[in-house]
């Protein structure tokens, strides 16, 4: 039976994946201004400037945050150190549009994960939505062209999203892993601060080693600042917020649908921004990764 969703839980749910789509398309319009690794650092040292004031209590101590420092440093390396970089990396080579629907590929990931190392149960109907959605994904990697597949031309972009995807699956899964104290978790702004300052360092290392082994140079502007202070603001607090918000009120299985709206505002915003229209194989990848998340999600009466 379908969950009724509200018109406010449904807003909540369609501002991440308009955030995110937009911080798809800004990291593709800065990409030649300033080194990715580099450019994710910044944006979670913004955010951890405006999470300060809002979740300072967290270093306090007795706070549970330093007796769980080894959980919330995993989490800032696979959500804040690796997720970004690794898709500020793909923008370098490859499109928003292809990016976002490679992403969108994730629950495939979540289900592989979650069965081989979280002991999650699969049924038919996921596998079905599973197989989908990764016909999905093998539609944007060829191109379109399934001919492609037989050489295997990958674009680096692709494979650096792949990464950040099964990242981020492993993230998702620790996230609901119930160990953190209410002092923490009960407050969004201190459970969000909690990774992030462990994630900045993380962020902080990759960063000194691409200006290490790169010849990494930043070309500041106002439109480079304006663009760190966005996806500092929107696509990763304001996101995180309404997401988690959102995923209270539906549940996480509805919440997933909304996700995939993603790829399509990147599409959108592609053409409005970049001049880069979608392709046929676009619309049907789309589709059948949507097609897919449907199929494993419904639930039997």
């Amino acid at each position: 039976m379908t969950q009724k969703i509200s018109p406010s839980t449904a807003a909540l749910l369609t501002i991440p994946p308009l955030l995110w789509a937009g911080n798809a398309i800004v990291g593709r319009l800065v990409h030649e201004m300033v080194p990715p690794v580099t450019l994710n650092f910044f944006r979670w040292a913004i955010a951890f400037l405006i999470l300060l004031p809002l979740g300072y209590p967290i270093f306090r101590r007795g706070s549970g945050l330093w007796s769980n420092r080894n959980r919330f440093a995993l989490l800032g390396l696979l959500g804040i150190g690796l997720y970004n970089a690794l898709q500020y990396l793909a923008l370098q080579s490859s499109s928003p549009i292809n990016v976002t629907l490679v992403a969108a590929g994730m629950p495939v990931w979540m289900l592989l994960i979650g069965t081989l190392f979280f002991g999650m149960k699969v049924t038919r109907k996921q596998v079905a939505g599973a197989v989908m959605s990764i016909a999905g994904v093998l539609l944007v990697l060829c191109r379109g062209d399934m001919h492609q597949l037989l050489a295997f031309h990958l674009v680096a972009g692709d494979i650096f999203m792949i990464f950040a995807t099964i990242a981020w699956s492993f993230y998702s899964w620790l996230l609901t892993q119930p160990k953190d104290p209410m002092a923490i978790r009960g407050n969004w702004a201190t459970f969000l601060l909690a990774q992030v300052a462990f994630g900045l360092v993380w962020s902080g290392v990759f960063a000194a080693g691409e200006w290490t082994v790169t010849d990494a140079k930043i070309t500041w502007s106002w439109p480079l600042a304006a663009a760190m202070l966005f996806v500092a603001i929107g696509p990763a607090i304001i996101a995180f917020r309404c997401w988690g918000a959102g995923v209270q009120r539906a549940g996480p299985s509805v919440a997933g649908f909304f996700s995939n709206l993603t790829p399509l505002f990147a599409a959108l915003m592609s053409s409005a921004f970049l001049g880069e229209l979608p392709h046929l194989y676009h619309v049907a990848a789309f589709a059948l990764i949507v097609g897919g998340i449907v199929v494993s999600s419904r639930r039997t009466a």
